[in-house]
């Protein structure tokens, strides 16, 4: 491992922890807040501008990471891993320090709010922590010494792919909850204020295991065939 990968994993590392304390401080103190008997479902009532503002701070902690991630890579494979081990290790962390902190959650299966942008994102803590992991693979893999400096084209309809399914098995329950309440057509007609009302007699009720599964599967599939391209069948690595 060269001087750069070295200092510049330590570095990213330590911040992206420093920013899971923040990110869980955060949260602790809103919880605090809004559930003092303790954080459940269904989600108690919360003004609208808190709502957006609660969707602008994940806004800003998406580009937070993204520029982190440019700073630190050389070029536009490196940027990207840098940006995905930097998101991974901030999410692991944030659930770290809110079980050290507040002791929650109570298990891997407890459920959470992950994400607010385009729906509500629900699902078992587990489950962002599996994708961290696999984030943190696919990173170290790109970053390692001698790797091929391009991500083969199938490897990107992959990985994008096994997104798409993986953010639908985040926003399945959710989403079927709201269309079971309205037709598609009142989605769209409908007061946003009408529609964000149902979000507190949301009460999760089971997560689309298939779904995520498939969805790790096909990212892997994509990890995998990034992994056989930065190996030539000799063993060695390309370099660049």
């Amino acid at each position: 491992m060269d001087g750069y990968l070295k200092k510049t994993l330590l570095t990213l590392s330590i911040f992206a922890i420093a920013m899971g304390l923040l990110e869980s401080a955060v949260v602790i103190y809103l919880r605090d807040i809004l559930y003092p008997g303790g954080f459940d479902f269904p989600l108690n009532p919360v003004r609208a501008d808190l709502v957006w503002t609660e969707i602008l701070r994940e806004l800003a902690t998406l580009l937070m990471l993204t520029m982190v991630g440019i700073l630190a890579g050389r070029n536009s494979p490196e940027r990207f891993a840098w940006f995905l081990y930097a998101f991974a290790v901030w999410d692991i962390f944030y659930y770290v320090f809110l079980w050290v902190l507040i002791g929650w959650p109570a298990s891997l299966m407890t459920w959470d709010v992950l994400f607010l942008i385009p729906v509500t994102w629900t699902g078992p803590v587990i489950t962002p922590l599996v994708v961290s992991a696999t984030m943190i693979l696919f990173a170290l893999l790109i970053l390692a010494p001698g790797t091929s400096t391009q991500i083969p084209r199938l490897s990107w309809i992959l990985l994008a792919a096994g997104s798409v399914i993986l953010i639908t098995s985040f926003t399945w329950d959710y989403s079927g909850f709201i269309l079971e309440k309205l037709g598609f057509r009142d989605i769209w007609t409908l007061p946003g204020s009408q529609i964000h009302a149902l979000m507190y007699q949301y009460v999760p009720r089971r997560f689309n295991w298939l779904l995520f599964g498939l969805g790790e599967a096909v990212i892997l599939s994509g990890i995998f065939f990034t992994w056989k391209k930065f190996r030539p069948a000799s063993g060695k690595r390309r370099i660049p």
